[in-house]
C-alpha cells in the first residue's frame, strides 16, 4: 500500500483594493503572525535541545504481530503531550519548568498554533540530534551539523483555518485565518483569485485534504493545501513472476537529461531519449560568471550572497527542466498501468581537478537528476506504478561486434539488473562488480538490448562489459 501527494495552491489576492484584494493592514497581520510563529518554534526548539535524553528515551511495548515485548521511542504525540506538561501551566500540571513558561511568553497563542509548533520541532531537533551523531561518530573535522533553523511557513491546523470549497470558483471568494494583529489573536477574512480547477483539484473523490501550510512572499502569499490518496500496487517480488510485466527502466545524464526504455516479454518494446536541449551549456556559461564575480570580490563576508537573481534563475532552470522530463516519464508509464519504474542509483559527483565553474555545473546537474528521479517516483504512485532504484558515448563489444549509444545501454542493463540477468563477482579490493566492466575506453554492454537477453558472449568479453 503506497501513497501519493499532490499540492494544490490558492493565491491570496494582494492586488489593489479597488479590484478586491487585501487591504495592508490585514498583510501585516500575516507578517505579524508569521513573525510571532518563528519565535515560539525557537522557543520549542531550545526546549528540546535542552533536553535531549528525552527524544531518546525508550519505551516498552508489546508487539501482537511478532508475539513479543520490544522496545520503541516515544511517539510525537506522547512528546507532545510531555512537552505541554512542562511548558503550559493547566490544571494538571500548575507549575511549569522555570524558565520555560510558554504562556508568559506568548500569551494567548492558539492551542492549534501551539501543537504545531511543537510537532514541527519535534521533528527538527530529531533529524539535528542523529545528524549530530552520525558526524561525530564519522571522525570528520568538517561537515559538522548546524542547529536547526526556526523559520518556517506557518502550518494551519483546523481552527487556524475555515475554507469552503464551494465558493472557491466565484470572484469574490474568501478564507477565514485566525491572525495576530500585534496584540491579540482575530479571525479575519482574506480573498483568494478565483479559480475553478482548484475547487474541482480540492474536491476531487478519493483525496483527503491535510493540514494546509501558509507561504509568505515578499509581494505574495499563497495557501498550500496537500492532499493525500492511498495507492494499491502489487510487491515488486510478486510484480517479477508476471510474464507480462512491464518495466521502464530510466538513465538520468548530463546531456541526455533522461533515456527510457520499456520492455516486455524479454524486449525492448520502446525507448526515448529527453536532450537537455543546451541546459548544461547554458548552465555552465551562468556558473562561470558566478566564479568570476567571486574572484573579483575576494573572500566572500559571512552573510552575504553574491548574484542572488543569477542562481535563482539556475535554480527556478533546473527545477522546469526536472518537471518537465518527470511529465515524459510519467506519461509513459501510465500508457503501461501496473508497470515498474527503475531508477539507476545516483551517487555523489567527486572532483577530478576542473576548474570552479565546472565543478559548480557538475553539481547542479547532479540535483537536476535528483529532482527528476523524486519527482517522477512521486507522480507515477498515482497511477499505481511501483519504484524501484538500482544502482565515450558509444558502446562496442569487441567480441560479437556490437555497438549501440552508451546511455541507452546503461538504460538497458537496468532492466538486466531488475531480473538479475547480470552475473556480479567481488573484486580484488573489495567490494562489487559485474562480471563485465568498461576498460581502455572501449565500452559494451551487458545484454543485446534488442533481444533483451544477456550477451551470448558475456564469458568471452575478457571483463569488458560496462557495469551500472
Amino acid at each position: 500500500m503506497g501513497q501519493a501527494v499532490r499540492t494544490t495552491k490558492l493565491k491570496l489576492d494582494f492586488g489593489p483594493r479597488h479590484r478586491g484584494g487585501m487591504n495592508t493592514g490585514k498583510r501585516e497581520y500575516l507578517w505579524a503572525t508569521a513573525d510571532v510563529l518563528t519565535r515560539a518554534r525557537a522557543f520549542y526548539l531550545d526546549f528540546f535541545l535542552a533536553h535531549p535524553e528525552k527524544l531518546s528515551e525508550k519505551v516498552r511495548y508489546f508487539s501482537e504481530k511478532r508475539g513479543e515485548w520490544r522496545e520503541r521511542l516515544l511517539s510525537s504525540d506522547e512528546l507532545l503531550t510531555w512537552a505541554e506538561s512542562q511548558t503550559v501551566a493547566t490544571a494538571e500540571h500548575p507549575d511549569p519548568l522555570p524558565g520555560w513558561d510558554f504562556r508568559l511568553r506568548f500569551a494567548g497563542m492558539p492551542v492549534v498554533y501551539r501543537r504545531s509548533l511543537i510537532k514541527d520541532a519535534i521533528g527538527r531537533v530529531r533529524s539535528y540530534l542523529s545528524n549530530l551523531a552520525r558526524w561525530e561518530t564519522s571522525g570528520k573535522k568538517r561537515g559538522k551539523p548546524g542547529r536547526p533553523d526556526p523559520a518556517n511557513h506557518p502550518t494551519l491546523y483546523a481552527g487556524a483555518i475555515q475554507l469552503e470549497l464551494e465558493g472557491l470558483d466565484r470572484k469574490d471568494a474568501f478564507l477565514r485565518v485566525k491572525v495576530y494583529d500585534g496584540a491579540s489573536w482575530v479571525w479575519e477574512n482574506y480573498p483568494v483569485k478565483r479559480g475553478k480547477w482548484q475547487a474541482e483539484r480540492l474536491g476531487e473523490e478519493g483525496w483527503e485534504i491535510q493540514s494546509p501550510k501558509l507561504v509568505l512572499r515578499r509581494r505574495s502569499a499563497e495557501l498550500h493545501v496537500p492532499q493525500v490518496r492511498g495507492v494499491r500496487a502489487r510487491k515488486v517480488e510478486e510484480a517479477k513472476k508476471d510474464p507480462g510485466l512491464v518495466t521502464v527502466a530510466v538513465d538520468l545524464n548530463v546531456k541526455n537529461l533522461a533515456v527510457i526504455t520499456v520492455r516486455q516479454h524479454g524486449l525492448i518494446v520502446r525507448s526515448l531519449f529527453v536532450r537537455d536541449q543546451g541546459l548544461d551549456h547554458h548552465r555552465y556559461l551562468h556558473m562561470k560568471l558566478v566564479s568570476k564575480h567571486q574572484w573579483q570580490s575576494g573572500r566572500p563576508v559571512k552573510g552575504e550572497r553574491s548574484d542572488g537573481r543569477l542562481w535563482r534563475h539556475v535554480h527556478r532552470t533546473n527545477e522546469d527542466f526536472a518537471h518537465k522530463v518527470s511529465r515524459v516519464i510519467v506519461d509513459i508509464c501510465a500508457q503501461y498501468p501496473g508497470s515498474v519504474l527503475i531508477f539507476e542509483r545516483l551517487r555523489r559527483p567527486r572532483s577530478k581537478g576542473e576548474g570552479k565553474s565546472r565543478r559548480l555545473n557538475r553539481k547542479l546537474a547532479n540535483q537536476i537528476r535528483g529532482l527528476v528521479r523524486d519527482y517522477a517516483r512521486r507522480f507515477s504512485l498515482r497511477g499505481g506504478q511501483r519504484v524501484k532504484e538500482r544502482g565515450g558515448k558509444l558502446f562496442a563489444c569487441p567480441v560479437c561486434g556490437y555497438e549501440a549509444n552508451d546511455d541507452f545501454n546503461a538504460s538497458c542493463n537496468l532492466h538486466h539488473s531488475f531480473y538479475r540477468e547480470l552475473h556480479w563477482e567481488l573484486q580484488k579490493t573489495g567490494g562489487s562488480r559485474p562480471a563485465c566492466h568498461r576498460a581502455g575506453g572501449i565500452s559494451a554492454q551487458e545484454g543485446h538490448p534488442d533481444d533483451g537477453a544477456p550477451c551470448p558472449h558475456a564469458d568471452g568479453h575478457a571483463r569488458k562489459v560496462v557495469g551500472l
